[in-house]
């Protein structure tokens, strides 16, 4: 007997995280130090002004890409560490 030429039927999709890191730009949780902290990565061309990287003390250029850091666990809440975030060179942050 031939094979089916039937397409299968599409399962719904499954709830998982997938959606999720899509919508947060594959933002992650990290410890450092004893501290938890998210990570959000630019990418190219989504940064308009330059930042100072608190890793090397040099220049995260324009458009170039790079990482966002807070801390995911701060005792002043998620408001205040976010306010505090910092904009890191890949590298730097990796070391």
């Amino acid at each position: 007997m031939g094979r089916s030429r039937k397409r299968p039927r599409r399962q719904p999709p499954v709830a998982d995280d997938r959606l999720d890191r899509l919508i947060s730009g594959w933002r992650r949780t990290e410890v450092r130090h004893g501290a938890e902290w998210n990570v959000q990565p630019v990418g190219t061309g989504r940064s308009d002004k330059p930042y100072t990287c608190p890793g090397c003390g040099g220049t995260i250029a324009a458009g170039l890409a790079h990482l966002v850091t807070w801390r995911a666990d701060g005792v002043l809440g998620d408001r205040a560490d976010l306010e505090a975030r910092r904009h890191w060179h890949s590298h730097c942050w990796s070391i």
